[in-house]
């Protein structure tokens, strides 16, 4: 399958899905269709404030089940799947990119980019510029990456703030 397939499939996906997340007051994350194992895969990635339940995800999944039954546009057979993001959520649109400035985050562009140039990053987000360019702090110095030459996106896992929340949640 070529790449022009696939996106025109996970987009079409996103533009059905989305209204039913929002819907449910969620935010539909991602959409990857993707072969693993031997078999096609289309998964949703869903997150609100607090996380999403399994309930959530099962409920979204049997509407989306539906709509793509109606729609029948998706040639080879695939499993379905709907989940959470997880601790490691991906970074994707400009949004997710100012909501999450503060955290740690791991970062690869398509190429190298930068003085000296270096296609991965992991540090911490300072946000995003007007102009679209995402700035990272990683040991002191500060990195600008313009966004269309983010490859790839998605938080660290920073276990002094899972410890600090979980110990909220007591």
């Amino acid at each position: 399958m070529s790449t022009a397939f696939v996106q025109g499939i996970t987009d079409k996906v996103r533009e059905l899905a989305e209204p039913l997340a929002s819907h449910g007051g969620m935010e539909l994350v991602d959409v990857e269709f993707l072969r693993e194992g031997g078999r096609w895969v289309l998964r949703l990635y869903l997150d609100r404030p607090g996380g999403v339940s399994l309930d959530d995800c099962q409920e979204i999944s049997r509407q989306v089940e539906k709509l793509l039954d109606v729609e029948d546009f998706i040639e080879p057979a695939y499993a379905l799947e709907v989940s959470s993001p997880g601790l490691e959520r991906p970074l994707k649109t400009r949004a997710h990119f100012e909501q999450f400035a503060g955290r740690d985050i791991e970062l690869k562009t398509f190429g190298p980019i930068g003085d000296p140039p270096r296609k991965n990053y992991k540090g911490r987000l300072l946000g995003i510029s007007s102009d679209d360019v995402v700035r990272i702090e990683i040991d002191g110095t500060e990195y600008a990456v313009p966004l269309d030459k983010v490859a790839k996106a998605h938080l660290a896992i920073d276990f002094d703030a899972l410890a600090a929340d979980l110990r909220e949640r007591k």
